[in-house]
């Protein structure tokens, strides 16, 4: 049998590598992901993985994409050049899911349904930690169940959270990977520059209304028993979101 390394450990969530493959557990919703990840590849959007079935105990396989990822991706951009890249990445997956228009009924993370006016199929989870580097080049994007219809400013809003951040000096300098505390007026406006944007009028407000939608779909999916959120709230992961939001309010003239 094929030596395993395990990526990812957890009473609900093994994710082990076989050679040039990942097995993960398979969800509701993987069927719908895998065509998402099929249409990607077919227009040329390579940092996706590529679905390769299931295996023999149900769970969903997909190609190994060989990097830096995880806590790695932090430093990966804080600076500017990173943090241009890391937009264009976003910019270039828009691009290629445009024209993906999931069956009605398609099964997601957060329901069920096709996309609707003005909507697209976010990644979701579009953050530092989900992009696959070789040095300074990303070579995959990965993670993708919480994709689903949205509008396409979901994305840059839960990106920008993160990669302005909207977080405060201490946290920059200690987790965040920051030489010096961040400019993040001057970051945003890098960020939607390099995205295709010609203004960032709204975004302040579309990053705190995505701070507390994410604050209710935690606190829904952990009363629905789903995991890992579940457990984010028995260990007070709420309270530590409320701050966050709170923060942000209270400093929205850092971002404006």
């Amino acid at each position: 049998m094929e030596h395993s390394e395990v990526l990812q450990d957890g009473p609900l969530r093994r994710v082990e590598r076989f050679g040039n493959a990942v097995h993960r557990p398979a969800m509701p919703w993987t069927v719908t992901i895998h065509r998402l990840l099929d249409h990607l590849r077919s227009v040329g959007f390579d940092l996706a993985p590529r679905p390769l079935g299931f295996d023999g105990l149900g769970r969903e396989v997909l190609t190994f994409i060989d990097g830096e990822s995880g806590p790695a991706g932090w430093a990966k951009v804080t600076g500017d050049r990173g943090l241009t890249t890391f937009a264009h990445v976003l910019r270039d997956y828009h691009q290629a899911v445009a024209e993906f228009r999931p069956p009605p009924g398609s099964a997601w993370a957060d329901g069920t349904g096709t996309t609707g006016e003005g909507e697209t199929v976010c990644h979701g989870d579009f953050g530092p930690w989900n992009l696959v580097w070789r040095g300074d080049r990303p070579v995959g994007l990965i993670d993708w169940d919480y994709a689903g219809p949205a509008p396409a400013i979901r994305d840059l809003a839960w990106a920008l959270q993160f990669v302005a951040p909207f977080r405060d000096d201490a946290e920059c300098l200690r987790w965040l990977r920051y030489e010096r505390a961040p400019d993040r007026r001057r970051r945003i406006e890098l960020f939607c520059v390099a995205y295709g944007l010609d203004s960032t009028d709204g975004i302040v407000d579309a990053v705190i209304q995505t701070q507390r939608a994410g604050i209710e779909l935690v606190r829904r999916l952990a009363a629905q028993g789903r995991q890992p959120q579940a457990d984010w709230v028995a260990n007070g992961v709420l309270d530590e979101l409320d701050r966050r939001l709170d923060w942000s309010v209270a400093n929205r003239s850092l971002f404006e």
